[in-house]
């Protein structure tokens, strides 16, 4: 089930989306102050909070910026306001869409889930699978059948990157400048290392895909997408 907050500090609005959205299947949660959200936030597991920007204690822009640092889910803004200046300050905040008061509940259901739609296949570009192996790059985890595996960062960054680029042959220097960045002062052993140690790992857990040496070149990744 989607998880919706809802953050307003008028019972009226939060009663009238909550009814509307409960009717649509989602699972509405309803806070009536960012501190209060931000409770929230920590206990339950959102998929994306309508948040009103004039509140106590810790106003919509302040509680924006708040879910930005933390959270990975969109944000839609609610307000009175209708002016240019309070638009630009909720999207500095970092609001994924905004919503002017007095709103129609079928407007910010559209809304909604255009914005869960988007979320979702952006999501969805953060999963690479080859055959039976699931990489994550949000949760850095490497699924291969029921076992998973939380890699070295820069071991899941460069696996990552081989299975993102299947049967291209990469040499030492372009994959530490694009792994370890161009400003890396150590030299082309450390990539000898780390494919190294992926091997060690994969090989004797699945034949999904090889990491291959180029003799005179570098590497690169052979996959079975079966």
């Amino acid at each position: 089930m989607t998880n919706i907050l809802i953050v307003d500090d008028d019972s009226n609005i939060l009663n009238l989306v909550n009814i509307h959205l409960s009717e649509q299947g989602y699972k509405v949660f309803q806070a009536k102050d960012g501190i209060e959200a931000l409770k929230l936030l920590q206990q339950e597991s959102f998929h994306l909070a309508v948040v009103d920007v004039m509140m106590p204690f810790l106003d919509g822009y302040e509680l924006t910026k708040e879910i930005r640092k933390n959270y990975d889910i969109p944000v839609i803004l609610l307000t009175a306001k209708d002016q240019i200046e309070d638009k630009e300050q909720g999207f500095q905040a970092g609001t994924d869409d905004y919503l002017v008061k007095p709103f129609e509940p079928k407007e910010l259901s559209f809304r909604i889930k255009a914005l869960l739609r988007r979320y979702e296949k952006d999501s969805d570009e953060d999963i690479l699978r080859m055959g039976g192996t699931i990489i994550n790059k949000k949760s850095y985890e490497v699924q291969i059948g029921n076992r998973t595996m939380i890699l070295p960062l820069k071991e899941f960054e460069l696996l990552y990157f081989l299975l993102s680029h299947p049967m291209r042959v990469f040499s030492r220097n372009h994959l530490i400048e694009q792994i370890w960045g161009i400003d890396y002062e150590g030299d082309e052993r450390t990539v000898d290392v780390h494919i190294k140690r992926l091997r060690e790992r994969f090989s004797k857990l699945t034949d999904d895909f090889h990491i291959k040496t180029v003799r005179g070149v570098g590497y690169l990744l052979e996959g079975n997408r079966k």
